[in-house]
């Protein structure tokens, strides 16, 4: 009988404790960010090159037609983030968009602020070397927009 009350109260004790949140991985915003280079923004620029115009040099030459595939793939991610908190890639890799400090979806001029604030962090490169130097993992863009990319169990 001691015994048994000694295991239980044992067990007690290295219950695993409520944690917080369990941040994304870097590799894996990457991965993500590939993913959804691939599946959204690449069959984007397709359309726009060989449905629109007449092929790629007409493409290059438009800085209207680049300028609307980015628009574009900026109004199809916000909708994704706003929606699910997720895009494809961020779901493949189990990931979420949230708000920071209620954990939350976020709106969708929010998640349009974060797409135009990434731009912005990858054209600087500071941005993209932040998340190094943080626990918390938040790029620029996290910081400007008070998101935070976390893992999700499902």
């Amino acid at each position: 009988m001691k015994w048994r009350k000694l295991k239980q109260q044992n067990c007690k004790k290295h219950a695993p404790k409520k944690q917080g949140l369990l941040y994304a991985k870097y590799t894996d915003k990457i991965k993500a960010f590939i993913t959804d280079m691939f599946m959204i923004y690449v069959p984007i620029l397709y359309i726009i090159a060989y449905v629109v115009l007449n092929g790629k040099e007409e493409f290059q030459a438009s800085s209207l037609a680049q300028f609307g595939g980015v628009a574009l793939y900026a109004l199809i991610y916000a909708s994704f983030i706003t929606i699910s908190g997720q895009t494809p890639g961020k779901k493949a890799y189990s990931m979420k968009v949230v708000d920071v400090k209620t954990q939350k979806k976020i709106s969708f001029l929010r998640a349009l602020w974060r797409f135009i604030a990434f731009l912005f962090t990858a054209t600087t490169l500071i941005g993209l070397i932040l998340p190094f130097y943080r626990k918390d993992k938040r790029a620029l863009h996290d910081l400007l927009s008070s998101t935070v990319e976390v893992e999700i169990n499902s």
